[in-house]
């Protein structure tokens, strides 16, 4: 599928990144993953990328302004990044705030992002 829209997930946990890999194909999506940001990804042309908060000992904004400059030349046009959602346990009041006030498009819960993954994605994918 040519206008197939690519997904990034930038994120160690391996159960998440397994459970988003089906729910995107099921949802007509590629998406592909990796460990940290310092990590190559295999493909340009990202319309999302989804930022696992905990994955990084960073602080969220930290680590989402962090992402915007990395991920600058990976989004749908040269030198336009993706959609960044933001997500992180329920709990990490801090860390989600953090990550909204610096930027990020979209913050969620990892239970939201789980739960209601068509949904958050799709707000970002037009």
């Amino acid at each position: 599928m040519p206008d197939q829209p690519r997904i990034l997930l930038i994120t160690p946990d391996l159960m998440i990144a397994s459970r988003l890999a089906g729910a995107a194909v099921a949802c007509g999506w590629a998406l592909d993953s990796i460990v940290g940001l310092n990590a190559t990804p295999p493909a340009t042309g990202y319309r999302v990328a989804i930022l696992d908060l905990q994955g990084s000992p960073a602080a969220g904004g930290d680590l989402v302004a962090h992402a915007r400059e990395r991920l600058t030349t990976l989004g749908p046009q040269p030198d336009t990044g993706p959609a960044l959602v933001a997500f992180g346990p329920h709990v990490a009041h801090e860390r989600l705030a953090a990550a909204r006030a610096a930027g990020a498009d979209d913050v969620v819960s990892r239970g939201e992002l789980l739960g209601a993954f068509a949904a958050v994605i799709g707000r970002h994918v037009v």
